[in-house]
């Protein structure tokens, strides 16, 4: 057997952000290291609001527990063909729960959003996000694909993740870096994605997933042949143990899968 993804299960929520802000940072301090920044790419649904009680926490001191916005570039795994200021909007959503309420004097990330101008056509709106990641990791030199510090996704009740859907014919772009999606299952309809190969190629993936009405879906991805075919279950196969998974023990109830102890 392969190496495997790491699956890590808390009694409730502020416990799993104590130990996801200790993972963010370590994440965030080894893309320092590597280049002076911190390459993240943010889903949207209940992943926001689970992140901001992590990251505005006050610092417990020590240079590993500081969160320093300032260094942080943010990119959307994937978003929405609507106005900033929609409620679809995942930029609205990080907005709303998290960027807005980082203290004044410890820096603001760089984020990404999409260019409103192109809400009528996903696929020039998809090529000019392409075009943004571009900018971003190659601008010195040329690269097949973007190599994200970290992406932190959320699990559907399908098992989709960003905008990438069971059976979906976008499971099988393997060029693109930033895909159109038309015929979302989940309204609305239109969008922009991450393609697989982006997000199984990133040095750290974590998964949030929370509630009992995730046990299911987990199941099914953790203990079953037919889940490893689920995006979610495709981001384990592909990514291994840089994939780790922060639940809590409502969301993983009845799942076999062997759970780790600490980060």
């Amino acid at each position: 057997m392969g190496k495997q993804p790491n699956l890590y299960a808390f009694e409730d929520i502020p416990a799993l952000a104590k130990t996801l802000r200790t993972y963010v940072i370590q994440c965030q301090n080894a893309g320092f290291e590597r280049h002076g920044l911190f390459k993240v790419a943010v889903s949207g649904g209940s992943l926001p609001a689970t992140l901001a009680k992590a990251l505005l926490e006050p610092s417990q001191g020590g240079s590993e527990d500081v969160v320093d916005f300032s260094k942080w570039e943010i990119f959307f795994a994937d978003e929405r063909a609507v106005p900033l200021d929609h409620a679809d909007s995942n930029y609205k959503l990080l907005k709303d729960e998290l960027l807005n309420k980082i203290p004044n004097g410890t820096g603001q990330p760089n984020v990404h959003s999409i260019d409103l101008k192109y809400l009528d056509d996903v696929q020039e709106m998809a090529d000019q996000y392409q075009e943004t990641l571009m900018q971003s990791f190659a601008a010195k030199d040329s690269v097949k694909i973007p190599i994200f510090d970290l992406l932190l996704l959320g699990c559907g009740p399908d098992g989709h993740t960003c905008s990438l859907f069971p059976n979906h014919e976008l499971l099988r772009e393997s060029d693109a870096w930033v895909a159109p999606i038309e015929d979302s299952p989940k309204p609305p309809a239109k969008r922009i994605t991450l393609s697989l190969p982006v997000v199984t190629h990133g040095i750290k993936i974590a998964f949030v997933a929370t509630g009992a009405g995730k046990k299911d879906i987990l199941k099914q991805i953790f203990d079953t042949e037919e889940g490893r075919s689920l995006p979610c279950g495709l981001v384990n196969e592909g990514a291994a143990d840089k994939v780790s998974w922060f639940t809590d023990t409502g969301a993983v109830e009845g799942v076999g899968f062997p759970r780790r102890g600490s980060i």
